[in-house]
């Protein structure tokens, strides 16, 4: 079984993420991604990113992946 952390290391290797959190089952995930790379993009470009650094894992090992996206200007907002 897939483990959260280990989702969230395939993730971290790929992006210089400022903050990252990953729940899940072992085949659902859900993710919260902050991340600079993401500032001028839209969520769909995001997302993108992200399946590109997992690659064929989404198809391999992870079933589902839900996903917010946000810069880190978006996360402070988000959080004050």
């Amino acid at each position: 079984m897939l483990l959260p952390e280990t989702v969230r290391g395939y993730i971290a290797q790929g992006l210089d993420c400022e903050h990252l959190e990953v729940s899940g089952d072992g085949q659902h995930f859900e993710a919260v991604i902050v991340c600079k790379a993401f500032e001028g993009l839209r969520p769909i470009a995001r997302h993108q990113k992200v399946y590109a650094v997992l690659g064929d894992r989404m198809r391999e090992e992870i079933h589902a992946l839900s996903m917010k996206t946000l810069t880190p200007a978006e996360w402070a907002q988000h959080n004050a």
